[in-house]
Parts: C-alpha cells; structure tokens; sequence
C-alpha cells in the first residue's frame, strides 16, 4: 500500500516531537513514525532507575512542555521525563504513528522520497530524520572472549545493583554514564573496578552557581559547529558529572579514596584475563585539565563582567595518581562476575540512500539542511550548535526546519 504524505518525520523522540510540534502550528500535513510503542522510549528503556538528567529542570525547553515547576535548580528523574513523552502527542494532537520501523528512504520516480515501512510504503515530498545517534549499544568485538561465565551487559540495558549477580563489577567507560552507574554500584556494597578513558570532568557547582547556568551565560552552549577543532571533535564523550543537585560533583581521584579501583582503557580479553593500556596517569590529567580550562574560563568571564562572585577554592586531589597503572587483571583472581560497557552508541543511517553522509556517517548538512532538496536531519549532537541534541536546544533547529520546509509553500498561520 502506498500513501501520499507532504512530511514525514522518522523518530519519535525530541527531535521528531520538537518538529511535529512547529509543523503542526503552522498547519502543515506530516506524519511521524516511531519504531517503539510511544513517543520518548529511549529516556524509558535506555536509562537506569536511579537516572536523572544532568541538565536543570530550568533546561528543558522542549516546546510546549518547558519546565514550569516549583523546583528550577532539580533533575527530572527518568520516570518525569518519560511522563512528559508519553503524554506530549496527546497533549498537542500530534500524527504518531508507532510501531512502525523505516526500512528505506529513497527516491520517487515521481519527485519527492519513497519511505518503506513494514505495511506501508509513504510518498512523501519532505522528510525529517529524527533518529538521533544511538541506533546500536557499542561492544568491542573482544568482548566475545570475556569467560561465559561473566555477565556482560550494556550502559542501556542497566537497571539497578539488584539485577547484578553477585559479586564484583567491572564498568568500562569513565564519561557521565560509566562513572555514574560506578558510583552508585560502589555506594551498594559492590567491588568496583573502573575501566578509564580521556573522558573530562565538570563539577557540579562553582562560584555559586549551576555549571550549566555558567555555561549559559558564557555562551558555551550556542556554540557552533565551524567553532569545533576538527569534525570528529562533535563525537567526544560527555565529560562525567553529578545528576543530582545533592550528589557532590564526581572525581575519579575521590572514586580512588573511596575504593573503587581505576583501571587504564582496556583493550583485550586473553584466558580469563583483562589487557589493560597503561595510561591510566593520562586520563586522570585529561579529566584534571578538562575541569581546569572549564573553571578558568569562568574565572574569566567573571572578572571581564564584573560580577561580584565570592572565589571558589576546587579541590585538587592527586589519590588516582598514586594507582600503579597495571597492564593485566585476572578476572576469577579479582571476583569480577559482570561486566557493563559503559562506552556509548555507534549510528547508522544505512535507510537512507542518497550520497549525504561523510567519512564518518554524519550527515553533511547546514543546520539540518541535506544537498538533496527536502531531506532534513534534527536531534544530532552538533547538527548547528553544541546544544543542538539536547532538550536545552533541539527545539531552536526543530523551528528552523520547520520554518524552512513551510517556505517551500503557503502554511497556514
């Protein structure tokens, strides 16, 4: 069966909502397609139960649905957010069309793009691509040799201590993820060993404020992508820091102090044994200078506006740095019995034929904006600036999309 449509949106999360959204103001024929059974899935089954987002309540902008609570300077938890998707299509009368999985986009004969699904093959004049940059859990192929009697599962598919069997645990992956659910492993009584990487570190607060309202004010946020150092810069991993306004800021030197053990960037698995890089030193002083070079150039905004904001002394632990950067660990020695690959997403965009895409799988687009007329891309980390991909910023390119797909012709007011 083929239906005719002006846009569709492929993806159900923030940015598909944030567009559908701006679509539907202006009065414009669309339809979004969701693989999952509602909108919003992946904060539901990609998160843990203790999650809470690390951007204040006072960030999240998706449109609409802005935060309007008594408690600005909190964390939505997991369960909020997943409240505020699931309810946001209703709320707006917006077309979501779920479990529905895109196969193919590609040319029509006819002009425009035929989109397949599993029943229903779409003419479509424009579509968006809202997938986002988290298709697949990324494993090392090494992982495979890791004995079967260790439990091995992803970031995205831990829940609690409780799910673990016992005994002692392995993440690997030191950015927001691996060093949260570290912690809180560690605060349950569990044995941790903590698989590092150049990953860097924000505390939470500093000289009185949220490190997010600095970034803000600093403009840190609305940076551009032609700002970045090189393309590859956008997939840095997110420096690690608390979710929680009463959690402290997390520091893998206070993680040493307090017994989890620090391990370098682990590279293989070999007869029940873990092969460990030896630059353990090296990402704790990339972790040291990332949250230095942050803090002074608060220093300095602070000085150049003049504001009167009492000096903040950070403390400089050195404990990480007196861990002997071993090169091997035996698995059954140490009493590890699950490992949790705390080391992100791999994308792919493979549904899309149409020559778009870089050497790395990016689309090549100016804020949003594909070479080939019609095709659009919104919700990607750096897609204009660095806010782009999270619910502080999607909403700015989901109205710049929608405006420019409206431009093509008359929408109603």
């Amino acid at each position: 069966m083929t239906q005719s449509i002006d846009t569709l949106i492929i993806g159900g999360g923030q940015g598909g909502l944030a567009t559908s959204y701006y679509l539907k103001q202006q009065g414009r024929e669309h339809l979004i397609l969701e693989q999952s059974d509602q909108a919003g899935s992946a904060w539901r089954d990609g998160r843990w139960d203790s999650f809470t987002l690390v951007t204040p309540n006072w960030a999240f902008r998706l449109p609409g649905a802005e935060y309007a609570g008594d408690d600005p300077a909190g964390f939505l938890d997991r369960d909020q957010v997943v409240e505020v998707f699931a309810g946001y299509a209703d709320k707006f009368d917006l077309p979501l069309r779920t479990h529905t999985r895109v196969s193919a986009v590609e040319a029509s004969p006819e002009g425009g793009f035929l989109v397949h699904t599993q029943d229903t093959t779409y003419l479509a004049r424009n579509v968006v691509v809202a997938t986002g940059l988290f298709q697949a859990p990324r494993i090392p192929a090494f992982a495979a040799r890791l004995p079967v009697e260790v439990v091995q599962l992803h970031s995205g598919d831990y829940r609690n201590p409780a799910q673990l069997p016992e005994g002692g645990v392995l993440v690997v992956g030191s950015s927001q993820s691996g060093c949260q659910i570290a912690q809180e492993l560690h605060q349950s009584g569990r044995p941790v060993y903590l698989c590092t990487s150049g990953a860097g570190r924000i505390p939470r607060t500093y000289r009185g404020k949220d490190i997010f309202a600095w970034a803000a004010l600093m403009g840190f946020s609305d940076r551009t992508v032609d700002q970045l150092p090189s393309p590859k810069a956008k997939f840095a991993a997110n420096p690690h820091m608390a979710g929680k306004s009463d959690g402290g800021s997390l520091n893998l030197h206070q993680f040493a102090r307090d017994g989890i053990r620090l391990l370098g960037r682990l590279q293989d698995v070999a007869d029940g044994k873990l092969q460990l890089a030896g630059n353990l030193h090296d990402n704790l002083a990339k972790a040291d200078k990332f949250e230095a070079d942050m803090l002074q150039g608060i220093d300095a905004y602070i000085a150049q506006a003049g504001l009167d904001t009492p000096l903040e002394p950070v403390p400089q632990w050195q404990d990480g740095y007196a861990l002997e950067a071993i090169g091997e660990l035996d698995l059954a020695e140490s009493g590890i019995r699950t490992v949790i690959w705390a080391i992100g997403y791999d994308f792919d965009f493979g549904m899309v034929k149409f020559p778009i895409f870089d050497e790395d799988g990016y689309p090549i687009q100016q804020r949003g904006a594909t070479a080939q007329p019609g095709l659009y891309f919104v919700g990607l980390p750096w897609l204009h600036k660095q806010k782009s991909g999270l619910l502080a910023g999607v909403a700015e390119d989901a109205a710049h999309i929608a405006q420019r797909i409206c431009a093509e012709q008359t929408c109603a007011a």
